[in-house]
């Protein structure tokens, strides 16, 4: 800080435990004038109360000069008087700095260790899945939730279930992490609004969800268009991201409303690469960990 300001927060320093010294010194030896029957004359309650007038108990001032002495002994060991740097040299960055350090070497054994294991194999061991859920929540929670659900809104699929948009082995979970993603479904409204709800029913159809049969039977011969990217038998296609719409889950949403949306307006999706702020090593613990969510008992998925 700077010179005025270091001798600022002297003077408060001073002020502040000069005044609180004098009165405890003081204190003790204040004459109170008192009445005969030992009390100050103040009265309450219609004279039932009255204000008595006792010496400090001795607990008291031996406790309070104890908390006087520590609080001059710290001002002389650490930082807080002004400038003044303590007789320890102590600092907030080099605790920092000492800490992150410790971290790093308890990490960096861990880490060794989980280099020798796939990412499938890496999904089971609790070590690397603590670290990973801290990975996630740091880094991934924004879109996808801290419960992994994805957010329908922002278009982040649930990573929790064994759907995948672009595979879910170990590597393709890496690869979608490290590299990320970008995902486009082209508008469609040069079909016209009547063929777009058509095609709505269709799709609607596939997933065996509840749906207008006549117009779907008039959308079918429209999915040609859509075949190339998501399959003739809308099964999708994880090499372009392609989602399955045979299924009931959806990225952004299943009902008529979001059907058409997505069909007349298209979508697009991006999943930031993240090798820019995770390591390599960091980033397989943090596949392992989503690979775990997706592959837990139905009771034990968050």
């Amino acid at each position: 800080m700077s010179t005025g300001w270091s001798f600022w927060v002297m003077f408060l320093v001073v002020l502040n435990m000069g005044t609180t010294f004098f009165l405890y010194l003081w204190g003790p030896r204040a004459k109170i004038p008192t009445l005969p029957d030992g009390t100050s004359g103040h009265v309450w309650a219609h004279g039932v109360l009255r204000e008595g007038v006792r010496p400090l108990p001795l607990w008291w001032v031996l406790l309070s000069g104890a908390m006087f002495v520590a609080g001059f002994i710290y001002l002389a060991l650490f930082p807080g008087f002004g400038n003044f740097r303590g007789v320890l040299g102590w600092t907030s960055h080099g605790e920092l700095a000492n800490a992150v350090a410790a971290n790093d070497a308890r990490r960096a054994s861990l880490t060794e260790r989980f280099k020798l294991y796939p990412v499938e194999q890496l999904a089971n061991d609790p070590a690397a899945l603590q670290m990973g859920k801290v990975l996630f929540e740091d880094n991934c929670a924004a879109c996808h939730q801290r419960s992994a659900k994805g957010n329908m809104t922002l278009g982040a699929p649930d990573l929790s279930d064994d759907d995948w948009l672009y595979g879910g082995s170990g590597n393709d979970i890496t690869t979608s992490i490290h590299d990320g993603r970008s995902g486009v479904m082209p508008p469609w409204a040069s079909l016209g609004a009547d063929n777009v709800k058509n095609l709505a029913q269709y799709v609607l159809s596939l997933s065996g969800s509840p749906h207008d049969a006549a117009k779907a039977a008039a959308g079918q011969p429209l999915f040609a268009t859509c075949a190339a990217c998501h399959g003739a038998d809308g099964k999708g296609n994880q090499a372009l991201g392609a989602p399955n719409l045979t299924d009931h889950i959806w990225l952004h949403g299943g009902s008529v409303a979001d059907i058409e949306k997505t069909i007349g307006e298209g979508r697009q999706g991006r999943m930031p690469a993240w090798n820019p702020r995770l390591s390599d090593d960091q980033i397989r613990v943090l596949a392992a960990y989503v690979y775990h969510l997706s592959h837990q008992p139905d009771g034990d998925k968050p």
